[in-house]
């Protein structure tokens, strides 16, 4: 039996997003007749990004469990008793031969859906520390397909394939030029340049140090791009306006443009944007998102600083010592070319055309 139809289930940011079509792309290019539907939460960036993307998406409405407003918690039962319904006559429509859950609050109604009714599922745990969710899916996955070697603490070993993380094909297979790209942005070229992003969403922490110290930054001769996050750009408004060599918007479509003209990039610590630095071979300096579930975001971050391709700055002390490791990092061009070449040798190349196969000779296998 052929894999003929699969639905990939999750969102909610781009790095579960992006991954997820990667592999769309990968399993498209291997069979161009499978038909993919993709399922995600109402409201979620995936609703606008996968359509953009060329591939259909049905919306569940869910959300995750809030852990700093607890009474916001009530309507969840609810929600997901409405998701499984929904889910159930999207199966009974589309009729899927396998499915593939990225992560994100639409991925478990399916998922468990799935291997109730029999269905094969596949999962990609991007983090260094698996998820709740996905540790309990992954106890009847066909496979969980991971980043890294030492996840076998979370998930059974016979159901572990490590396929590293799934990049775009246009930054994991990137051509751009560094001078098309500083032209792209308005920058300077020759000049030091430093890549501000804090994931699809903004990280609060990083746009204030910046905000905060942008002027210093530029006086000491950088030039910076940042990336605020949506409904961010407003906040900082006011100490953007009118500075020179210096590029501000929500988000960056062109981020294979953007690393390619940094220097350096500061950055949360999410698992695919991790995954990206290193495919782009860039030092970076990380600020790890303090409430990612199990502190996950730390322990990404811990990969890259134990092998010497980047720093690390914890969220609380953003603001008081963020500004000054990057100036004296931008000033060492040599722990810059060290950072970045150690970087690369993290990168696993080619993730998402490796997990498209192993869901392919799965299936077959399974069914032949």
């Amino acid at each position: 039996m052929k894999l003929n139809s699969i639905i990939i289930a999750g969102g909610g940011t781009g790095g579960h997003i992006f991954p997820a079509i990667s592999v769309a792309n990968a399993l498209r290019k291997i069979n161009p007749s499978i038909k993919i539907l993709f399922v995600g939460a109402k409201g979620k960036m995936e609703m606008e990004k996968i359509p953009e993307a060329g591939f259909e998406i049905k919306g569940l409405d869910i959300a995750g469990f809030n852990r700093s407003k607890l009474w916001v918690n009530w309507s969840l039962p609810f929600k997901l008793i409405s998701s499984f319904i929904a889910v159930k006559k999207i199966f009974k429509e589309f009729k899927p031969d396998a499915v593939f859950g990225v992560g994100g609050y639409s991925s478990f109604p399916v998922l468990k859906y799935a291997q109730s009714k029999g269905v094969s599922t596949f999962i990609h745990e991007s983090n260094s520390f698996a998820g709740k969710s996905n540790i309990m899916l992954g106890k009847k996955a066909d496979f969980v397909m991971v980043a890294t070697d030492n996840m076998y603490k979370f998930f059974p070993a016979n159901k572990l394939f490590i396929s590293g993380n799934p990049v775009r094909s246009e930054i994991a297979h990137s051509t751009v030029l560094k001078e098309e790209a500083m032209e792209f942005f308005g920058m300077k070229i020759g000049k030091p340049t430093v890549l501000v992003v804090g994931g699809s969403l903004g990280a609060r922490s990083i746009n204030s140090a910046i905000a905060n110290n942008i002027q210093k930054l530029l006086s000491v001769g950088l030039q910076v791009i940042w990336q605020t996050g949506k409904g961010n750009l407003s906040i900082v408004a006011a100490e953007v306006k009118g500075k020179k060599e210096l590029c501000v918007s929500e988000f960056i479509a062109k981020m294979n443009y953007a690393y390619t003209a940094a220097d350096l990039v500061v950055s949360r610590a999410g698992a695919i944007a991790l995954a990206e630095i290193c495919a782009m071979k860039k030092p970076s300096v990380l600020v790890p998102y303090p409430h990612a579930a199990e502190n996950h975001q730390t322990v990404n971050a811990s990969v890259l600083v134990n092998n010497d391709a980047a720093l690390m700055v914890s969220d609380a002390n953003a603001d008081t010592e963020l500004i000054e490791i990057i100036i004296k990092l931008m000033s060492d061009t040599n722990k810059l070319q060290a950072f970045g070449e150690a970087a690369g040798k993290l990168f696993v190349p080619d993730a998402d055309m490796l997990i498209a196969k192993k869901i392919i000779e799965t299936i077959e296998h399974k069914n032949g």
